[in-house]
């Protein structure tokens, strides 16, 4: 560029590119996501001086400029260095962490591999337990449902007289509904209109007949999108004023991992491990007023029935949840997928819809709820095919716009798991060919379930130095354990939480893979881990032997 040219350029907009480029490659100085400090720092740059910009620019080392360094080679040669380092990646992205399947599952399959080239370990198998991935694990998929589907993708085989006629039925409907009578095509962003209107009717029905509006059902990649996507949507301000979301402790992981990807503000409440993983308004409030402290509280997001804690809410709770969001001004997420994921006696699943309806128009016209579900978990878990939707209630009409500009931009959710959708709150109903075994294989699933819900309770309570609260729904139990404080020291010796050195032990001994505690958080001296309860019965029970076994071998050896 020449010097007249350089001289032509605003001074002003010289010093606003300056600024951007030192904000694309000094995010690292930002702070304010999960695990940080609360406080957000907004990046400022001071102003160029007018009268040379050109030299300040220059000036400027290539690093702080995000340009690519050259490097000298062995041979003397010069390469240039990448463009994305691990110092110039998005710094927000470095702060998110998964659990479920983070370094203790890596381990898994690298010994998965192990085995299969036919190296010796002390077991024959590696059994995951660390995830709710229901069909991995052996649970089968409901008939009519894949029958559907399968007539869906292959539409000739409408002509198939082995399949039921209500299951083509079906699926002539949804493919109606597809553009070109293809599942292979775009649907709505919202998501398929004749498949949102089946949620709404489904939502009534479970509801008893309080109302639901197609218009606020959001058909989304899973409950996680929908999650995610209303995250999304509260997180704004900076310092002070940057968006603080209430997230239990323990929490799915999803939650803290969003919150560090958008920078929000992770404020933790404890749920009480004493009484069954309840809710405590107080300590909700606790959690609250210390948060106003250094940011601003927006949110609160609950997950009933919960994970990884395994606890249903009874109505009393939820109706004190509601009050306290309306008290407060807060936005409630209520994170429901494992609704039909209950087992314990004298447990129910209340929807925070229903009971913020039945509490009256004061309530039902103000507080601000979105609510999720998933075709992953129930008795489906089709968590392959990403199906799931959410519902939104006394949403600002200027910000619903947003929002559906905001999934405008990701085009659609997946058409199979939209027609997943459609099948999960619209399945067989009585007098149709398909009722009978529908139901037969629903009931035969979820029972499995409540048995082996039981049966992980009972059997590691009998252990030692394990605590297990009730599984009263969703698929995990989440035990308290006793490590000896010597274990304790020699994992911080190298650098591990005390649970994860536990877990990796495990793995190591037995190949059962586990999810530490730490990766879900838990009170500051106490120990967990996360199971599933999928694994078919039979292999449960050797599951279940083998982690009695290992701690008592583990407390044993570092007493």
């Amino acid at each position: 560029m020449s010097a007249s040219r350089m001289q032509m350029l605003s001074p002003r907009l010289l010093s606003r590119g300056r600024s951007e480029l030192l904000a694309g490659c000094s995010g690292a100085q930002r702070s304010g996501g999960a695990g940080a400090s609360p406080r957000v720092r907004s990046l400022t740059s001071p102003p160029l001086s007018s009268s040379s910009p050109g030299r300040a620019l220059s000036s400027l080392s290539a690093t702080r400029r995000g340009l690519p360094q050259e490097k000298m080679t062995e041979n003397g040669m010069t390469s240039r260095a990448k463009v994305l380092t691990i110092d110039t990646m998005n710094p927000t992205v470095k702060k998110v962490e998964y659990a479920v399947r983070g370094p203790i599952v890596a381990r898994a399959v690298e010994l998965e591999r192990e085995l299969s080239e036919g190296m010796k370990k002390p077991f024959a198998e590696v059994i995951k337990a660390n995830i709710g991935d229901a069909h991995a694990m052996g649970q089968q998929p409901i008939t009519f449902f894949r029958q559907v589907l399968a007539l869906c993708s292959y539409p000739e085989l409408l002509n198939d007289s082995t399949f039921p006629e209500d299951a083509k039925s079906r699926a002539r409907r949804i493919l109606q509904s597809c553009g070109g009578n293809s599942m292979g095509s775009y649907s709505a962003s919202q998501g398929i209109d004749a498949v949102r209107h089946d949620v709404a009717r489904y939502i009534e029905r479970r509801d008893g007949g309080v109302p639901c509006d197609p218009d606020n059902i959001y058909l989304t990649t899973g409950a996680s999108d929908g999650i995610v996507t209303m995250l999304k949507l509260l997180v704004c301000g900076e310092g002070v004023s940057r968006t603080g979301v209430m997230i239990s402790i323990p929490q799915y992981p999803l939650y803290s991992a969003a919150l560090a990807e958008l920078g929000a503000v992770q404020i933790n409440y404890y749920l009480n491990e004493e009484k069954c993983w309840s809710m405590d308004i107080a300590e909700l409030q606790r959690a609250l007023d210390e948060a106003r402290q250094y940011c601003n509280p927006r949110a609160l997001c609950i997950i009933n029935p919960g994970n990884p804690t395994g606890q249903v809410q009874n109505r009393e709770c939820i109706e004190d949840v509601i009050r306290f969001a309306a008290k407060e001004r807060l936005f409630l997420m209520a994170d429901e997928v494992y609704q039909d994921n209950v087992y314990a006696d004298g447990c129910q699943f209340h929807s925070f819809k229903k009971v913020l309806f039945d509490m009256g128009p004061e309530y039902s016209n103000t507080v601000e709820l979105a609510s999720f579900h998933s075709t992953s978990k129930c008795y489906m878990g089709e968590c392959g095919f990403r199906g799931g939707y959410m519902e939104i209630i006394n949403m600002d009409d200027e910000v619903k716009a947003q929002l559906i500009k905001l999934v405008s931009v990701r085009l659609c959710p997946p058409v199979p798991g939209q027609a997943l959708m459609d099948l999960v709150v619209n399945p067989p109903q009585p007098g149709e060919p398909s009722y009978a075994n529908f139901i037969k294989e629903r009931t035969a699933t979820l029972s499995a379930l409540a048995e082996k819900a039981k049966l992980t309770e009972q059997v590691l309570n009998t252990v030692q130095g394990i605590s297990c609260n009730p599984v009263q729904g969703a698929m995990y139990s989440f035990p308290c354990i006793t490590l000896p404080e010597k274990a304790v020291r020699e994992a911080k010796e190298i650098g591990q939480q005390p649970d994860m050195f536990y877990c990796m032990k495990m793995l190591e001994e037995t190949g059962i893979c586990l999810v530490p505690g730490s990766g879900f958080g838990q009170k500051d001296g106490t120990y967990h881990f996360r199971m599933t309860i999928l694994p078919p019965t039979d292999k449960l029970k050797i599951l279940l032997n083998k982690v009695k076994e290992f701690h008592q071998r583990f407390t044993q050896q570092y007493s």
